[in-house]
């Protein structure tokens, strides 16, 4: 069984990456982790903070030579803005420091700041936002781009695009995989779009957001392609492999809406615009789909489309012209704190999607085919493979 854990602050010392499962002999590619950690601090948009950090993995076991050993595998990703937070955020309580904690109140709406504070029994919020910042998506990236190695052993390539922000979005039509796969290694991070028409409209919603103090959402597009039909399973209502997607996405600090293929139009059209017909194509011996409006998912399992899921993201809850609140302790009326923040992060959600995607990905088919070694798992999909060829 694949399972990942992450740990740490906002601004704490560090954060940290556990993940156990994979199997031995997995070649680690950590300039395609170094390249996913990159991707998700860039975008048009981004606040202060991406000008500090430079994130680093640095694999603190269970990996050996550039290969995994099949024990767990634990990664430390420094923040660069400790130094600047060392009395805040220290661990041993030091009553001299204590005016320099930094505590925030009120509490900023849209955020865990209210909701965690009543739960914990906080009054300073300080304590909620800094494990429920998304900066605790770093360890997650990580950990993504780690499960698309492995996942690239078996053909399988997950890749992500912004379709909107704002007002601003692509027309419908499918995008190409090949397109949104070339994005990821653009020089530049803009607002990862394939359509520069279309992302020159979105970078005017950014910058309209910025001139009013505010900030934007959108929504982005996960796609894994070569993912062999039979993930996931029909026969629990929690081996759903759509349930386990949605999951994952949905819980992207931000995300409040997560579409399996083109599921939101398609509860408003009749079902003969909605089922995608069957066709068999015998030089290749192979059931085909003209349309793919399903998303790679049918019944909760994966059906041999590409699988598609969309992450609806709202606009980041700090605002630079804050909302109404409530003091914590006086209970009188006054405006939210403020933290330091992006005006636009849709591109970067793009990553942290592609990120969830690949690792429930990797578990299933983990589940379907798992081995101790690579070859060993290998071996049992390519197996599969043979039985589905000659079926």
């Amino acid at each position: 069984m694949l399972r990942f854990h992450t740990a740490g602050e906002s601004h704490g010392q560090a954060l940290v990456a556990f993940i156990s499962g994979l199997p031995a002999g997995l070649r680690v590619d950590f300039e395609s982790i170094s390249r996913d950690l990159r991707r998700r601090q860039g975008g048009y948009g981004r606040g202060g903070r991406m000008k500090i950090e430079t994130d680093t993995a640095q694999f603190l076991s269970g990996v050996r030579h550039g290969e995994t050993i099949g024990s767990p595998i634990s990664i430390l990703i420094e923040n660069r803005d400790w130094p600047n937070w060392k009395e805040a955020m220290a661990v041993e309580d030091a009553p001299e420091s204590r005016p320099k904690y930094k505590a925030l109140s009120p509490p900023r709406p849209g955020h865990a700041d209210l909701a965690g504070c009543l739960k914990f029994n906080f009054r300073d919020a300080r304590y909620v936002l800094e494990r429920a910042s998304a900066r605790e998506t770093t360890a997650r990236v990580a950990l993504g781009a780690l499960a698309k190695v492995f996942l690239r052993d078996f053909g399988i390539e997950v890749a992500s695009h912004v379709v909107a922000v704002g007002r601003a979005a692509l027309a419908d039509a499918a995008v190409p995989f090949e397109k949104i796969l070339a994005l990821r290694d653009k020089e530049e991070i803009v607002l990862n779009c394939v359509d520069p028409a279309t992302e020159e409209r979105m970078k005017a919603e950014v910058d309209l957001a910025l001139k009013n103090r505010d900030s934007v959402g959108g929504v982005f597009e996960v796609i894994a392609h070569g993912v062999p039909v039979g993930l996931g399973s029909c026969a629990q209502w929690d081996e759903k492999l759509d349930g386990h997607l949605a999951q994952a996405v949905m819980s992207i600090q931000a995300v409040k809406a997560v579409e399996i293929g083109t599921g939101i139009g398609n509860a408003r059209a009749p079902g003969s615009e909605v089922h995608d017909e069957i066709n068999y194509n015998r030089e290749k011996s192979k059931f085909t789909r003209p349309t793919n409006r399903a998303g790679g998912l049918e019944g909760g399992i994966t059906n041999g489309e590409d699988v598609v899921v969309r992450g609806y993201l709202k606009p980041i809850s700090s605002l630079r012209q804050p909302l109404e609140s409530v003091d914590l302790r006086s209970k009188e009326p006054v405006k939210a704190g403020y933290e330091r923040s992006d005006v636009c992060v849709v591109p970067a959600a793009g990553v942290i999607g592609e990120a969830m995607v690949a690792l429930v990905l990797a578990r299933a088919v983990l589940e379907k085919f798992g081995g101790d070694s690579m070859q060993e798992t290998r071996r049992n999909f390519e197996a599969y493979l043979e039985q589905v060829r000659r079926y």
